[in-house]
């Protein structure tokens, strides 16, 4: 009888002190952090026509994050947001983790091509060009999409025809010429003062230019549209 009632008092003691088994922590849905990925880059190409389609790769499984309840994307300075490229989603409370997601972003729209060879120098007219659809996101960043942002410039290099057309390889028409006589205007905290001064080099609306004062300075400024030069102190 002893015995039996020490049995049943240790039972009765181990069962006073059992805790119960902590619920598995949950699991973040890799299917969550593909929606936010598509909907940053669909925020990210809004401004542009055309027909945008994103696609999200998969989410590494191997990696067990711990549910978000506001998973933030995001991208590195400088990060294609169309074509083939890479978003990051976040998680900082209430445990901090990141993850990279590939993704391809189609954008199909009006582009500006080449009708004709282009030589490095020459002045764009509307007959040298054509325009033409496709997914831009293909093609290098800053193709151009509207004429008009081609009309009057310079091309940088030579062009062969049906080639997209990029900014950077074009050059707006001077609106400051070397040896011309133009405008200065300086302006700084409570003050703004203009004077003469003759350009060093040419420059188109918005480049750096150098200008000699009548006294010998040299100053450095922005070059605007009308011969002006702006030089903020």
């Amino acid at each position: 009888m002893k015995i039996a009632f020490f049995s049943a008092l240790l039972l009765a003691s181990q069962s006073c002190f059992a805790q119960p088994a902590a619920a598995p922590a949950a699991l973040q849905d890799p299917a969550v952090l593909k929606r936010v990925a598509e909907d940053y880059l669909r925020a990210q190409n809004a401004g542009l026509s055309g027909e945008v389609s994103v696609t999200a790769g998969p989410v590494n499984q191997r990696m067990s994050l711990a549910s978000c309840p506001a998973p933030q994307a995001f991208q590195q300075p400088g990060a294609r947001t169309s074509g083939k490229t890479t978003v990051g989603v976040r998680c900082t409370a209430p445990v901090a983790w990141t993850v990279y997601i590939q993704a391809q972003v189609s954008v199909v729209t009006d582009y500006v091509a080449t009708a004709v060879p282009l030589v490095q120098g020459q002045t764009i007219e509307q007959s040298q060009l054509v325009l033409l659809k496709g997914d831009i996101g293909t093609m290098p960043n800053g193709v151009v999409t509207d004429m008009a942002q081609a009309l009057g410039r310079t091309s940088t290099m030579s062009i062969a025809s049906g080639t997209p057309l990029r900014l950077d390889a074009l050059r707006g028409k001077p609106v400051v010429q070397q040896g011309q006589l133009v405008r200065v205007v300086s302006s700084g905290n409570g003050f703004r003062v203009s004077a003469e001064a003759r350009a060093i080099g040419n420059a188109s609306d918005g480049q750096v230019v150098q200008v000699r004062t009548p006294a010998g300075a040299i100053l450095s400024g922005v070059a605007k549209a009308g011969g002006m030069v702006e030089v903020v102190f």
